[in-house]
């Protein structure tokens, strides 16, 4: 039953998901997305530490970044940001989680790019599991993040 379940609320959330590009009006609420869902899936990192990465988020990723925003009853519920074929970050809001707005986001980023490249930090495994259930593949890792800092990085591609 709750297999079912899963399967019913991923069709009732894609037929009322409309993905679109990054509009300037959009970034207070695409910044707390990135904020509550970081907390979550980067618990490991500071707050010092994420509100300097909020501050780039908002001051050059949105803005540069080939951004695709999911939005579901006129509100942004997640986006992904993408740098060519690779995807810089990819959020959902976490009361999204599990509707199946981030695969959303991910099949949007492969019609257009058609592979898909990306990071993930080892101690998210939730973040792991997702993209692993996606059928992306582990390429490399590293000691390090692109900071310097001793968190496990692991690249993936699909």
């Amino acid at each position: 039953m709750p297999r079912i379940c899963a399967q019913l609320t991923e069709f009732r959330m894609s037929t009322e998901l409309e993905i679109r590009p990054y509009r300037p009006k959009d970034a207070l609420r695409l910044l707390t997305i990135w904020r509550t869902a970081s907390e979550i899936g980067h618990s490991f990192f500071t707050q010092t530490q994420l509100d300097e990465q909020q501050q780039l988020v908002g001051d050059v990723y949105l803005p540069k970044a080939e951004t695709w925003v999911a939005v579901s009853k006129a509100k942004p519920v997640g986006f992904i940001g993408l740098l060519g074929n690779f995807i810089g970050g990819l959020f959902v809001a976490p009361e999204s989680h599990g509707t199946g707005v981030g695969k959303s986001l991910i099949e949007h980023a492969l019609k257009i790019h058609g592979t898909l490249e990306l990071d993930v930090y080892a101690l998210n495994e939730s973040a792991l599991g997702f993209y692993r259930r996606l059928s992306f593949v582990e390429i490399s890792r590293r000691p390090c993040d692109d900071n310097g800092l001793a968190f496990e990085v692991i690249k993936l591609r699909r």
